[in-house]
């Protein structure tokens, strides 16, 4: 084999490394605006930008969810170090080392965003990728339902902003305390609370036997395995009241109140059309003490787009005082395939999500020409405009004009044989019409028009 050879199988071998993805300038493109709505969003609804390291502390998410999580993060020790590290895997830790460290001095309510690229070493699969963005949005330091329809309230903007509708995506909500009300009545033991949520939870992983061996484990009766299997699947509409909540789960009417609060809440914020009930939603994570949600592509054909809820115990795990709070996380990948499937990206692949060129400056072989094109290029990016132009050889104004097309620009400016009267072609390239600007006043004239 030729060192050619050798390069060319060398170079065709190296590839992006499972479950991480390449962005070219269109996919970039889509990306950005993505996230320009969960930016948008989050400013409306006053909510400020942060972020934190890429690594932390293996200890860090230890504190949170055990030693169990170890086998799914991306963890390193530093050569010749003493302490072990992690890729971020999520933020919510990040977010409240970072309120712990200042808790004191820090302005409450404190609403904080954040749109970070998080790591899990986990098998890729459609929708879960080892590398992924995730935006973050958490309210700390207000108790009560008015928190969750901020936070909601902020997430369904973005989505709305994306181009989509309660037709496509659903607000699925939950509350752990009145699910928990209604596990108590099925005979669960006040200790084995946390075991039934992760039965709940995990119940469209597990085999029915399975799924029945543990139920039986934390003490149901077979009566009670099959309502708490009906519990998983009830549904109810975003009008209900606690009696109608309470009546579903088999507990009192007072002990259903929280949940009923929440969506009168938020049917009085004009967001019940996107909103339902469903008990099967409890969230994995022991953490969340209180309401509970996910977004899902409407079908349910997806995973979730977004997943939340309250966790007032958790900041005070790292050293705070106690402090409630609710956020959620939602990521690009799931939310991607959703807009995708929907055809609520452009059609011609994120092209046109492209920033738009604002003149594309052509040397037609006058004499200066080429000097007067850097000049002129300068002026106009100090201007504030974008500019480009050729980088070949040629000199044939139609493939030069060709060229600015393919960059979509709005206006070509042509330094060709009037430049001998001080004068240069202005070509506005939607309306294809031409007109003649002296020299001295371009620049300002092409900033007017392309202020329009």
């Amino acid at each position: 084999m030729g060192l050619y050879t050798r390069a060319m199988a060398s170079a065709t071998s190296h590839q992006a490394p499972k479950g991480t993805r390449d962005f070219y300038p269109r996919d970039m493109a889509i990306r950005r605006h993505i996230e320009g709505a969960w930016r948008h969003a989050s400013i409306i609804h006053g909510f400020e930008e942060i972020d934190g390291p890429t690594f932390e502390h293996l200890s860090l998410y230890t504190v949170k969810s055990g030693e169990g999580i170890v086998n799914e993060l991306f963890s390193f020790r530093r050569a010749g170090g003493e302490d072990d590290y992690a890729l971020r895997p999520e933020f919510t830790p990040t977010l409240a080392r970072m309120v712990a460290a200042r808790a004191g001095g820090l302005p409450q309510p404190i609403k904080w965003f954040a749109i970070p690229t998080h790591f899990r070493a986990e098998r890729p699969q459609r929708g879960r990728l080892r590398e992924f963005i995730q935006w973050n949005v958490d309210m700390v330091g207000v108790e009560g339902p008015q928190a969750e329809v901020d936070v909601l309230s902020t997430a369904i903007v973005a989505l709305e902003r994306l181009g989509l509708a309660p037709s496509d995506v659903r607000v699925k909500l939950s509350h752990r305390g009145v699910v928990a009300a209604g596990l108590r009545a099925l005979g669960v033991d006040a200790t084995r609370l946390a075991d039934a949520f992760t039965l709940l939870d995990r119940r469209d992983r597990l085999e029915p036997k399975e799924f029945e061996a543990r139920a039986l484990a934390i003490g149901l009766s077979a009566m009670a395995l099959e309502r708490l299997g009906d519990l998983a699947k009830t549904k109810l509409p975003i009008d209900s009241d606690a009696d109608k909540i309470a009546q579903a789960l088999g507990c009192g009417s007072e002990e259903a109140n929280p949940l009923a609060e929440l969506v009168r809440r938020l049917r009085d914020a004009g967001l019940g059309a996107w909103c339902d009930i469903d008990f099967g939603i409890v969230r994995g994570l022991a953490y969340y003490t209180g309401s509970v949600f996910e977004i899902h592509e409407a079908s349910g054909a997806e995973r979730a787009i977004a997943g939340g809820g309250r966790y007032d115990k958790l900041i005070e795990m790292f050293g705070a005082p106690p402090m409630p709070a609710v956020g959620f996380g939602m990521g690009d990948v799931v939310l991607g395939l959703v807009l995708k499937d929907r055809g609520k990206l452009p059609a011609d692949d994120g092209e046109s999500l492209l920033p738009r060129t604002d003149v594309f400056l052509i040397s037609a072989g006058a004499e200066f020409a080429d000097q007067l094109l850097a000049q002129l290029a300068a002026q106009m990016r100090r201007a504030g405009l974008h500019v480009r132009h050729t980088y070949k050889s040629t000199r044939n104004v139609g493939k030069l004009l060709s060229e600015a097309g393919k960059c979509r620009a709005r206006f070509a400016v042509i330094l060709g044989a009037e430049l001998e009267q001080g004068m240069v072609a202005l070509k506005d390239l939607d309306a294809n019409v031409q007109t003649l600007v002296p020299v001295a006043e371009i620049v300002s004239k092409v900033a007017s028009a392309s202020a329009i």
